[in-house]
């Protein structure tokens, strides 16, 4: 049974179609990489996921349930199983980085202060970041930023995390230590979504790739498959373009 089953999905703004017939099936543990050009639909298609825009058809099951996005409450509970990292940091800049991490575990979940504290700060060390607790966010690179938005997403103990273009607003010299972050990550056996335009780290961490263009799913492969052997001809076009650049 798959953690996660996306079936005939659809999604609309107003009446331009954005999404159309996705489907997918994503294994517990599995780490699926959504490529494709800008505007294909992978950035798209983790807001419908999260219940950010509702879809107009099709079907999402996570666990064997179907995720009702009609209902808040259903779309609550579905936030509680799912976390998103996105590509602006979205901290606190009035709060330690310690109170972002804590916040809405502590505040909004009611979760014992003690245990999210102790979570928060290892959670804080395992993405290097144990030496910053008390630091405010404007007295971090926006590498350290962004682990510490990866952090808080953690601190949430989600079933499977989103990681939009998280590397997209860095200068390259803070990219590889936030790749570095989820490489680490990736080793734990976490359910991982990663939208991203690094493909040699997407070629190194995925165990799915899945190449989406014009709103649809083009092909879905093992990383070997699709950058080196793709069997659709817009996928292999894609690929033909970024392997010479």
């Amino acid at each position: 049974m798959p953690q996660l089953e996306i079936v005939d999905l659809k999604a609309s703004y107003g009446s331009q179609t954005v999404l159309e017939k996705i489907n997918l099936r994503v294994e517990k543990g599995e780490i699926v990489s959504l490529i494709g050009p800008s505007g294909s639909g992978k950035s798209t298609l983790l807001r419908v996921l999260m219940g950010l825009l509702p879809p107009e058809a099709g079907a999402v099951r996570l666990n064997d349930k179907v995720v009702d996005y009609a209902s808040k409450a259903a779309v609550r509970a579905l936030r509680s199983d799912i976390a998103i990292v996105f590509q602006q940091y979205n901290l606190f800049q009035n709060m330690t980085v310690m109170d972002n991490v804590t916040i809405t575990p502590a505040r909004i979940k009611g979760w014992p202060r003690a245990e999210v504290e102790r979570d928060a700060k290892r959670l804080l060390e395992r993405v290097g970041l144990g030496h910053r607790l008390k630091a405010y966010p404007d007295e971090l690179s926006g590498g350290q930023q962004q682990r510490v938005a990866i952090a808080r997403a953690l601190a949430l103990k989600p079933k499977v995390l989103f990681l939009d273009e998280v590397t997209a607003a860095l200068d390259p010299e803070l990219v590889n230590e936030v790749l570095d972050t989820i490489r680490e990550l990736a080793s734990d056996g976490i359910t991982m979504f990663i939208v991203s335009h690094e493909m040699s780290f997407v070629r190194e961490v995925s165990s799915k790739v899945v190449f989406m263009a014009g709103g649809h799913v083009v092909e879905t492969g093992t990383p070997q498959q699709i950058f080196d052997t793709p069997q659709e001809t817009r996928t292999r076009e894609f690929v033909g373009k970024i392997l010479r650049h």
